[in-house]
């Protein structure tokens, strides 16, 4: 077998659902298999699986065991030669596995492969690549200042600045939201460290693949929708793990001073104080207007329903999907794009271009009952149930 790809999940039942049917099209031609890890979710996350999708391998754990363990546990039954760790709230286009493999086949040394990723405004996720949060790189972080000089060689490493969005090359960290390797690697290194319960995680196995005298990729030739915040409310619990993880990967990996130590002591509270903050909920604009570009008029009378709003409505039967006109709507215009007639790849290029143009974007995933998407990266997202 090619290629496994495990989806944990943990209380996101509709994005996972999305997540799986756009994995299920990207495997079509490739030799693969999915394996979605429920970490004790008590949502309808595995109910869905097994009615949705009964092909689908599901682990069910009996607790929620963290990131890593709950990886661990998908890899030790995967099959494939390659395997992808990829979060439930992601959208892959139908080609970026077959992509991806491609270019990872081409490298004699490799570690990691990411993926160009944005969220569900369009906009891309600086996290896509990184550089080793040492101690300084750290500081640049925690003080802002690779923000205020972000081409700097110096100051910009943390998000590896060296390389632009729209270039491939090697890096030194990945993000966990999507992760392709050789099976073998992952098994050598022994995969995730359980003893960190998740957000350094990545960074970690990142960093012990670059040990291990590997190379990581960010691959920029696809582009996958990370919606983020899903699975993890920022609340108390949230600043208290992710302050551990911090603490884990510094005392794993870098002997620092007692006096730089009490300042990341400090550091980190700050940073995840700034992440509590953004995780709030803020008052939602609802959207003046929608449209929606689908080939089921029976949708588009269902939607101006349950919005109570005028849908304009553009079949794609007989017209195509020119996406210039839809900046005569104006802001505030929330795209609702049907998965059955829009594909997966489509819909990512049509978020990616329209990006910072006062849209919103939502998706119909196919033979689903919902509307999904978010309108920023800091918070949950939006989910709107419909009858099909």
């Amino acid at each position: 077998m090619q290629l496994s790809v495990i989806i944990l999940n943990y209380n996101v039942r509709y994005f996972l659902e999305q997540c799986v049917l756009s994995v299920q099209s990207a495997l079509e031609n490739i030799d693969g298999e999915i394996i979605v890890v429920d970490n004790n979710s008590p949502d309808d996350s595995c109910s869905m699986m097994k009615t949705r999708f009964p092909n689908v391998k599901l682990i069910q754990n009996n607790e929620n065991s963290g990131f890593p363990k709950g990886n661990n546990i998908g890899v030790a039954q995967a099959q494939g030669e390659y395997i992808c760790i990829l979060n439930p709230d992601t959208v892959v286009a139908e080609d970026t596995f077959s992509k991806v493999l491609a270019f990872a086949k081409k490298q004699s040394d490799l570690g990691i492969v990411g993926v160009k990723l944005i969220d569900g405004t369009g906009n891309f996720l600086p996290e896509s690549k990184r550089g080793i949060p040492t101690p300084f790189v750290a500081f640049t972080k925690i003080t802002g200042l690779y923000r205020m000089f972000p081409k700097s060689k110096i100051f910009g490493k943390y998000y590896a600045e060296h390389l632009d969005e729209n270039q491939t090359g090697k890096i030194e960290i990945l993000v966990g939201a999507f992760m392709l390797m050789k099976r073998d690697l992952y098994l050598e290194i022994g995969g995730f460290d359980e003893k960190c319960f998740m957000y350094s995680d990545d960074i970690d196995l990142s960093y012990t693949v670059l040990k291990a005298g590997k190379s990581n990729y960010y691959y920029h030739e696809t582009t996958v929708i990370h919606y983020k915040g899903e699975s993890t409310v920022k609340d108390g619990t949230y600043m208290k793990r992710f302050q551990e993880a911090m603490q884990f990967f510094y005392q794993k990996h870098f002997k620092v001073s007692v006096l730089f130590s009490a300042f990341m002591k400090v550091g980190i509270v700050f940073f995840s104080l700034v992440k509590l903050f953004q995780g709030q909920p803020k008052i939602k604009t609802p959207p003046k207007s929608f449209v929606l570009y689908s080939s089921s008029e029976q949708l588009a009378n269902k939607l101006v329903l349950i919005l109570q709003k005028k849908v304009v409505f553009h079949d794609l039967k007989t017209e195509k999907m020119v996406l210039s006109s839809l900046l005569k709507e104006g802001a505030g215009t929330e795209i609702i794009l049907d998965n059955e007639f829009v594909s997966f790849k489509e819909s990512i290029a049509v978020l990616a271009s329209l990006k910072n143009k006062g849209f919103t974007f939502k998706i119909v995933p196919k033979y689903s009952d919902f509307l999904i998407g978010s309108n920023t990266n800091s918070e949950r997202g939006e989910i709107i149930e419909i009858e099909r």
